[in-house]
């Protein structure tokens, strides 16, 4: 079986709105957070989009985004980006449609992500302001209003080694990823002919590959963006995240936190027990990047509960920056290149 980077990612959102709702007319002039009820209490969240367009605006500046194409008008405008994952890392990582009159190509998103939703319920609060300035004398100022919240909002995560740099063309795919021309060109720039679970495409050298991952894992430890950065600028970089290397792709790790009493809790004995179970899938170490300060004195408990499974060099846990970027060295070096194997 294939190996997947698989985890979460928690994000310590401070008196933020890094990602607005759609308002409706009976709320007025007011921008509200994406927020959703469950068991009649509220919990704020991120869409999978907005992470991904933060992380994929994150990149840094040695990597040329994909250009983006607009064409029609009104209902009928498209836009896509060029559709090249052999040239540009963004298109291979997130995916593409490229969808013109005459032909259609697509890429599967490698980077799977769920939706960002508090651990604990949290009401939103509601915050307003007004525009005064320089209006004649008598006028009323024109007010607006906006939600923001404190939460801790965890989201899964996974990325599937083996399609990193491979390009899928024909097999049990939709619609191939390139053209016939852009294949050519490809190939002409080093890229090999390949097949990977039964399906024929175009595959990267194994040291663009090894590099894409190291930028990708590099670029999650220093997020930034989101709505709002103006009034609510705030951390976006993961305050925890966990990764595993695990032959299959299942998700074993969305219960290690939870709220008690109103307080979030990080249960170390279930991790242990969810890393004993899956045992026989887990290639390689653990990695849990834990942000000092975030949940108190909870990562120095954590340490002494699991210090078997760091002293057996299972688990590994230390600031998330130093962690991913330790990850992105290992598989940069050729550590992890079965991860990247068929």
């Amino acid at each position: 079986m294939s190996v997947y980077l698989t985890g979460q990612a928690v994000l310590d959102i401070q008196a933020g709105a890094p990602n607005n709702g759609r308002g409706t007319a009976d709320q007025g002039n007011v921008t509200p957070v994406k927020q959703h009820r469950t068991g009649g209490k509220t919990y704020p969240y991120g869409s999978a989009q907005w992470w991904r367009r933060m992380l994929r605006d994150s990149l840094p500046d040695t990597e040329t985004a994909s250009p983006v194409i607009v064409n029609g008008k009104d209902s009928k405008q498209q836009s896509y980006t060029s559709g090249r994952p052999d040239r540009h890392t963004d298109d291979d990582l997130f995916g593409y449609m490229a969808a013109t009159k005459t032909a259609q190509h697509m890429r599967n998103s490698v980077l799977s992500t769920g939706t960002f939703v508090s651990i604990a319920p949290e009401r939103p609060t509601r915050d307003f302001g007004t525009m005064s300035r320089d209006l004649p004398t008598g006028s009323n100022p024109v007010l607006h209003e906006h939600e923001f919240y404190t939460a801790a909002l965890q989201g899964d995560l996974r990325l599937d080694m083996l399609r990193v740099g491979f390009f899928e063309q024909e097999g049990k795919v939709r619609k191939a990823a390139l053209s016939d021309e852009a294949v050519k060109e490809a190939l002409q720039a080093g890229c090999v002919e390949a097949t990977r679970r039964g399906i024929s495409g175009v595959l990267l050298p194994i040291e663009e590959r090894r590099r894409r991952v190291g930028v990708l894992l590099r670029t999650m430890a220093a997020m930034h963006g989101g709505a709002n950065q103006a009034a609510h600028y705030g951390d976006r970089a993961p305050a925890l995240i966990l990764l595993a290397p695990i032959r299959g792709g299942n998700q074993p790790f969305t219960r290690i936190l939870a709220p008690v009493d109103g307080e979030i809790r990080f249960f170390a004995d279930t991790l242990r027990e969810e890393i004993e179970a899956w045992s026989d899938l887990i290639d390689g170490k653990i990695h849990l990047g834990w942000a000092p300060g975030f949940l108190g004195d909870q990562r120095e408990s954590a340490r002494a509960d699991l210090a078997d499974l760091i002293t057996a060099d299972r688990l590994v846990i230390g600031h998330p920056r130093v962690v991913l970027a330790d990850l992105a060295q290992s598989i940069e070096s050729g550590e992890h290149d079965t991860w990247l194997q068929d």
